[in-house]
């Protein structure tokens, strides 16, 4: 899978455009998600993802990093011996495009705020 681009509220993967939030993991990419709340990323909202053998969460915090990782998750996923990735959205594109072949990851990619 590969970013081609990302812009505020639209990115564009292996050539399809997405103009909503993504949850993605390994053969999945869920279009229509969308979190319990707004900017705050807790354990339910990327249930589905954590459901794969996982070695890294990237999460895209918005353009402007407005989404915060919920610190249950973050010690959740620090349990679980998953490495997490928060960044703005623009640079966790870039940190999927750059993931090592054969790393199992998923990636929570909120594209606006």
């Amino acid at each position: 899978m590969r970013i081609d681009s990302y812009d505020f509220g639209q990115i564009v993967i292996d050539g399809r455009t997405y103009r909503q939030d993504l949850l993605i993991w390994p053969g999945h990419i869920k279009s229509d998600w969308w979190r319990a709340e707004g900017h705050l990323l807790q354990i339910p909202d990327v249930f589905e993802a954590l459901s794969a053998a996982l070695q890294v969460l990237v999460v895209g915090q918005g353009a402007y990093g407005r989404m915060e990782v919920d610190r249950e998750l973050a010690a959740y996923l620090r349990d679980q011996g998953i490495e997490l990735v928060a960044r703005p959205t623009r640079e966790a594109c870039l940190a999927i495009n750059q993931m090592p072949e054969g790393r199992s990851w998923a990636a929570a990619l909120h594209l606006t705020c």
